[in-house]
């Protein structure tokens, strides 16, 4: 039997009956639903993702990882 007590229900009436259905059948939402994405294309990018902050990071100078520093502390602070 699935440990209920930490689980919180949704407030909504609907989202309730669907997730007291889903508990009762006790499906499981396991398989990723198919998205048509190449596997091959998204591990390309993510390859290409993991190291692109690190090399841009390596081509910057000193005063240029300043200057980008700077700014983003400027626009942090300005959100407030």
């Amino acid at each position: 039997m699935p440990d209920r007590s930490r689980k919180r229900r949704p407030a909504d009436l609907n989202s309730l009956a669907a997730s007291i259905v889903g508990d009762a059948t006790d499906e499981d939402k396991a398989e990723p639903a198919d998205d048509g994405k190449d596997p091959a294309a998204v591990a390309l990018g993510r390859r290409g993702g993991l190291k692109g902050g690190k090399a841009r990071a390596a081509k910057l100078t000193a005063e240029q990882r300043s200057e980008i520093a700077r700014k983003a502390a400027a626009a942090r602070w300005a959100k407030r």
